[in-house]
């Protein structure tokens, strides 16, 4: 252990001891390593979206997409055309 190491004690329950004592056996590594990069892993994906909750997010955006109405291609391209010759002639205004 080195001096930036610190000692802690942690309740765990007996499934949880069997894993870690059962990975650490396997990976020929200390019970301490083990922990700790899964600790690591574990804050590396904390931040990240769960399976469910992209799947909830995505079904909204699909709900989203859903109430858009569709407009026909001519006014898609009549509207940028006019988008288009507002920005050259110097705003939306027409000013």
């Amino acid at each position: 252990m080195d001096m930036a190491s610190k000692k802690v004690t942690f309740t765990l329950d007996r499934e949880t001891i069997s894993r870690l004592e059962t990975t650490a056996e396997r990976l020929r590594q200390p019970k301490s390593q083990v922990v700790r990069e899964a600790i690591a892993d574990y804050a590396a994906r904390a931040d990240r979206l769960s399976e469910q909750e992209r799947l909830r997010l995505l079904r909204i955006l699909d709900e989203s997409l859903e109430r858009i109405p569709p407009k026909p291609a001519f006014e898609v391209d009549r509207e940028l055309a006019r988008l288009r010759e507002a920005r050259r002639s110097g705003g939306r205004g027409g000013a």
